[in-house]
């Protein structure tokens, strides 16, 4: 899907447009979901969106996404989907089997920490589900992670394109230079904030 279908798509369906962009991209990872929330961000400042409803409306598609994707971790082991990836329809998807085996290889050493922050990294964010669901990790326990990981990383990238305005392009090239860096921001302040909370309690 190019840029511009998903512009248009969020300046004609607004938060439902930006709900059902980000589903995709969780079950079809060549959607750039960094497109689709710096776009969104830009939105904000000249359409009805706003930021926390942009945020709101990406963390429900990627949990809608996650969803899907834990149940067909629970229907599926790592065999049958190594074997979906390689065919016709593993292809469309763009399914390798290589992004198969680093994003069970992360789970499995980070367990839910892999959870929370794969959802920042491109491929792994989308894939995390599926040994979630293999594993008949707690539903529960997913969905909290899930959602807290998600809503970090958009409502940053909302940001990045709201403060950005008319930038919004460019800030695409900064984002994927910086991906890591980025990354490592978000991690450290959810760390932070974990143990501010603990410390309160």
């Amino acid at each position: 899907m190019n840029t511009e279908m998903i512009t248009v798509a969020i300046e004609q369906y607004g938060y439902l447009g930006i709900t059902l962009l980000i589903a995709l991209e969780n079950i079809f990872p060549p959607i750039p979901s960094e497109v689709v929330l710096i776009f969104a961000g830009y939105s904000t400042l000249h359409t009805n969106l706003n930021l926390v409803g942009a945020a709101i409306a990406a963390t429900l598609g990627a949990y809608i996404g996650a969803l899907l994707l834990y149940a067909v971790g629970r229907f599926l082991n790592v065999d049958q989907f190594k074997r979906f990836a390689r065919s016709r329809g593993g292809k469309v998807l763009r399914l390798k089997e290589t992004d198969i085996d680093r994003t069970a290889t992360f789970f499995n050493q980070h367990g839910s920490w892999a959870i929370l922050f794969g959802r920042c990294v491109p491929v792994i964010r989308s894939l995390i589900s599926i040994p979630a669901g293999m594993t008949r990790y707690p539903l529960g326990k997913f969905s909290l992670l899930t959602l807290g990981g998600t809503l970090i990383w958009n409502f940053v990238l909302i940001n990045v394109g709201h403060y950005a305005g008319k930038a919004w392009r460019q800030m695409l090239i900064v984002v994927d230079d910086w991906l890591y860096v980025i990354l490592a921001v978000v991690i450290a302040a959810g760390i932070l904030f974990w143990l501010f909370k603990k410390k309160r309690r």
